[in-house]
């Protein structure tokens, strides 16, 4: 029985230390990548803005559904796991400028991608800035010290290099 005791109270110990170290955490992150693609910047931006296609190149996405636009610009949610997530395009602009916005505030994450396309010769270099924010204490703490704030991004990056071969 004592050692039931030790090991709950450890358990909530642990749990109240995780949320306390969260709340001291601070909400908003900014993360960025850089990949060099042999793709023209038309070619990438026709491949990151064409979204109905994800599943086709990104294997952590299972399904892409459609919704109605938003302002005139493509919104969409991504089956990822078991998690379904809203997005949509803030702004686009051909062939350089991308910008998707997670499109659900009652998640607990949330923010922008923004991709920024170059022309480097006949290939693209594009830079991916990840600015979000975790709203929950404890996802927050699993964010920064457990899953990493660029892990998502940085499949993002393994799949585009794969499709970009």
């Amino acid at each position: 029985m004592r050692w039931t005791v030790w090991i709950v109270g450890s358990l909530v110990l642990f749990g109240v230390v995780v949320t306390a170290i969260g709340y001291m955490l601070p909400k908003a992150h900014r993360v960025s990548r850089t990949v060099r693609l042999p793709m023209t910047p038309d070619a990438l931006y026709t491949l990151l803005s064409e979204v109905d296609k994800y599943p086709s190149w990104r294997p952590g996405v299972t399904s892409v559904t459609r919704q109605p636009d938003h302002e005139g610009k493509p919104a969409w949610t991504e089956k990822v796991g078991g998690d379904s997530i809203p997005l949509r395009f803030e702004r686009m602009e051909r062939p350089s400028t991308l910008v998707a916005r997670i499109a659900d505030p009652s998640l607990p994450f949330g923010g922008t991608w923004t991709y920024r396309i170059v022309p480097e010769g006949s290939s693209s270099t594009v830079t991916i800035t990840e600015d979000g924010e975790v709203y929950n204490p404890i996802f927050r703490f699993m964010s920064r010290f457990v899953l990493g704030h660029a892990a998502t991004l940085d499949e993002f990056v393994r799949n585009l290099e794969a499709r970009g071969r």
